[in-house]
């Protein structure tokens, strides 16, 4: 629970930064007459209803109260916020690219580059900052909503980076014999920036098909097998057939177990530690981990 309140906490925290630099960067875009940054600013907006989103789904998720009609409880939204996060941003990259299409195709546009130098460097400095602190505080906590949210920091942060150093040989050049290629710098950027920002979400949407189609984590179906091929050995069971998948956070674990036909327990005590040795060995165990073993003599149980 406390690592849950930990994620929350900054989700909060990086929310609040995100519609900071959205709207000084609507603001600076409009005044810089920049489309590169005003693309910055709304895809920051987006972003921080996705981090509300998610932050939505993490205090779900963690709830400890029984739910009749979600018995397996809310771990499946997870990986569905991401996708819609991610399907979304992957749109607005698209529409972005269309326009800076159509702005080069139109002659560019002119922007004031001073005002969109002093955008640059602010952003910078709050992004870097963002990335390094969640960094930091993921190390405790290994949240993987934490984990995107600072990679995409780090994303940001080295666009933001390359707007800056496109803004600062943009002003150099004024006044030279590139000046008439100078109103093809903002389309130009934000044609680079859209599609670098693309692969962000592209991660992300992937990510959450494997487990929206649970598709088998190979890492955990591996270890899972090891496991049991060690357990069958020492405790001279026949064989055995094991399936797991992830959902978001959550990491479903099924392990059938067939015994001989004389096989016989001298207890259910027996059974039990056999499961606790098996639930060891696997690790990871907690709320997030269903985990069901069974033991039978009757192969078409396999």
């Amino acid at each position: 629970m406390l690592e849950a309140a930990a994620e929350q906490r900054i989700l909060k925290i990086s929310i609040a930064m995100t519609v900071a630099l959205a709207l000084f960067g609507l603001a600076f875009g409009l005044v810089s007459g920049s489309l590169s940054i005003v693309f910055d600013g709304v895809f920051s907006v987006i972003d921080a209803a996705m981090s509300g989103l998610a932050l939505f789904v993490s205090r779900l998720v963690t709830r400890e109260t029984e739910n009749r009609r979600f018995q397996y409880g809310f771990w499946h939204i997870e990986p569905m916020v991401l996708a819609f996060n991610g399907g979304t941003l992957m749109l607005l990259c698209f529409y972005a690219f269309v326009n800076a299409a159509g702005s080069f195709l139109a002659g560019g546009r002119q922007l004031a580059f001073d005002w969109a130098i002093a955008y640059s460097v602010v952003v910078c400095i709050g992004c870097f900052g963002m990335y390094f602190y969640q960094r930091r505080a993921n190390q405790q906590i290994g949240s993987d909503f934490v984990q995107l949210d600072a990679q995409s920091w780090l994303m940001s942060a080295l666009i933001t980076s390359a707007l800056l150093v496109a803004f600062l040989l943009a002003l150099v050049a004024e006044g030279s014999r590139f000046d008439p290629w100078l109103p093809y710098v903002d389309p130009v950027v934000l044609a680079v920036l859209s599609l670098c920002l693309v692969f962000v979400p592209i991660r992300t949407v992937r990510q959450a098909l494997t487990e929206i189609l649970l598709i088998t984590p190979p890492d955990l179906d591996e270890h899972v097998r090891s496991v049991m091929q060690r357990i069958v050995a020492k405790h001279g069971f026949r064989s055995f057939t094991s399936y797991v998948a992830k959902v978001g956070r959550a990491q479903f674990i099924e392990i059938h177990i067939a015994v001989a036909p004389d096989w016989s327990f001298t207890s259910i005590g027996v059974a039990d530690a056999i499961r606790r040795e098996i639930s060891e060995a696997i690790g990871e165990e907690g709320p997030e981990r269903w985990l069901t073993i069974d033991f039978t003599a009757d192969p078409e149980w396999l």
